[in-house]
């Protein structure tokens, strides 16, 4: 954890429980836990970047990503590209990322990166591919999870 600059994180069944409400407008709704925020803010206090990196281009991840203030790429087919484009604008290769996913379009990312991540409830496919899973379900906590482990790692080091 301690050569991990950037974390990446995919968005939907991350962020959030995987499930959508979507209205009769067709507008939709996701449900996300609060406690994320402040994760996300300790942890970019280490020094370590976030960012999002979600197949999906829908309104809710941008405004959820404005929210959390954390930067967001939406409608990225080849999220492995597109993590390396962010990482080689950053001075950074893959030997410095971390991914958190849950599905199987996050496979290209979670094999290329140092510590490859997912959520307690991944898809079978991709959970042999994590050095770490989560105790907590994507959208109940996981993202907040991570960031406490890179905190808690970053404090035994200060010790």
């Amino acid at each position: 954890m301690r050569r991990v600059r950037l974390v990446a994180f995919d968005f939907d069944g991350v962020f959030t429980d995987n499930t959508v409400l979507v209205a009769e407008d067709g507008t939709e709704h996701v449900r996300c836990w609060r406690g994320d925020g402040i994760g996300l803010r300790l942890l970019e206090g280490l020094g370590v970047a976030t960012i999002v990196i979600s197949t999906e281009e829908n309104p809710v991840v941008a405004v959820r990503c404005h929210k959390l203030k954390i930067r967001c790429l939406q409608g990225v087919h080849d999220k492995r590209a597109a993590l390396e484009g962010v990482l080689a604008a950053a001075g950074l290769d893959l030997d410095a990322a971390a991914f958190l996913g849950n599905d199987v379009n996050d496979r290209a990312c979670l094999e290329a990166v140092a510590l490859p991540m997912v959520v307690r409830d991944a898809h079978p496919a991709v959970i042999p591919l994590a050095r770490l899973r989560t105790s907590t379900p994507g959208g109940y906590g996981a993202v907040r999870e991570v960031c406490d482990l890179f905190l808690a790692a970053h404090q035994e080091q200060h010790l």
